[in-house]
């Protein structure tokens, strides 16, 4: 079996994969969001979804201090939903300990989270200059939060967070942090949010780049745009604007193969098996995992007895890793999977168990 993994990998591509999973595309064509969509999906994937402050910096130049469409809409019929603000924190109300009847929505909209002394949540007017708010800065692991004693709505404090750390407290593992200084009588804004926005592939990715002036949480029939600054805002769908694409380089494939398969399936009609080097790959990659019909999806990672290492197909060194608890077994015969629930760990699995896969495109 070694032995045939082996020859496998020497007959796969020679080629390392690009660490960019997909690729922006400026279309200097004027049409309204509806043609755009349209236009990325025949042409490209979709209209472009942006995941990070990272995708921010890739994105196209917008031209001519005009606007360009991205996949960002909101439309009738769409309720409102919780977020985190910080990229790859995903929303779970069964984690949330919310203040005594919140959320409440008292005199309006409140569609901003802030968090109490007690560090129970509640919701607020991000238009509300009401409270102080916690930043997060993920390099610093000696003192990650910092409590900024200054009174900004919820969007000039996450432009703060941004810009002078990484983003707001967000999730409750930052929540429950020991570190975290909640030593304060007043509301502290915190990374929670919601709306009615959606991305136009389907992915379900929570993260926003909003104009510090943005109000329309949820607006009903309107589509997002970037900016010459590379902020967004939004605007009636049916005015004529250039629009940006996105081309996507993973595909899930729903058939169930052991992963000798899935390797052999990927290198016929893709590129490869897939590998996963760094945090937003991983996050890229998960999202695609969700919409598997099965718990687990293959990856591109296998386990050599003969060397006693774990390796990517793609000839990766396996430094970014993600196992679950216990989930890392380094036997013979054993490859890698993920989670296709939950958070999207890793774990060892026997070669010959059936999965979904997902796989590199070229």
């Amino acid at each position: 079996m070694q032995l045939t993994v082996l020859l496998l990998f020497l007959m796969g591509p020679c080629c390392v994969i690009t660490s960019q999973l997909y690729e922006y595309h400026y279309i200097n064509e004027s049409q309204n969001w509806t043609e755009a969509q349209n236009y990325c999906r025949k042409k490209h994937t979709d209209l472009a979804t942006v995941t990070n402050m990272t995708d921010v910096k890739r994105l196209p130049t917008v031209q001519n201090n005009t606007q360009a469409w991205i996949g960002l809409y909101s439309s009738t019929g769409i309720n409102r939903t919780w977020h985190w603000s910080l990229p790859g924190v995903e929303f779970n109300e069964s984690q949330i300990t919310w203040s005594y009847k919140e959320p409440n929505d008292v005199g309006g909209p409140e569609n901003c989270g802030f968090i109490r002394e007690n560090r129970t949540l509640g919701d607020v007017s991000c238009e509300d200059n009401l409270g102080l708010f916690l930043c997060y800065n993920e390099t610093n692991q000696n003192e990650p939060f910092y409590l900024i004693k200054e009174r900004k709505k919820w969007l000039e404090a996450l432009k703060y967070c941004r810009d002078h750390h990484a983003d707001l407290v967000s999730g409750p593992k930052q929540l429950n942090d020991p570190k975290l200084n909640t030593d304060s009588t007043e509301f502290m804004l915190v990374g929670l949010f919601r709306d009615t926005w959606l991305w136009s592939d389907g992915s379900s990715f929570s993260f926003r780049n909003w104009e510090v002036g943005f109000t329309d949480w949820q607006e009903r029939n309107k589509c997002a745009v970037v900016c010459k600054n590379s902020t967004w805002n939004s605007t009636e769908c049916d005015e004529k604007k250039p629009f940006i694409c996105y081309e996507d380089k993973v595909i899930l494939v729903k058939q169930n193969k052991t992963w000798e398969e899935a390797l052999e399936h990927c290198r016929q009609y893709h590129y490869e098996l897939a590998s996963i080097t760094d945090l937003n790959q991983q996050r890229w990659i998960q999202d695609r995992a969700k919409q598997a019909d099965t718990e687990h999806v293959w990856m591109g990672l296998r386990y050599t007895c003969t060397l006693g290492f774990w390796f990517w197909i793609t000839d990766e060194v396996v430094s970014y890793k993600n196992w679950a608890p216990n989930g890392q077994r380094d036997e013979c015969d054993m490859s890698g999977a993920m989670e296709t629930k939950g958070q999207h760990k890793w774990i060892s699995k026997p070669d010959g168990e059936m999965f979904n896969f997902i796989c590199f495109k070229k």
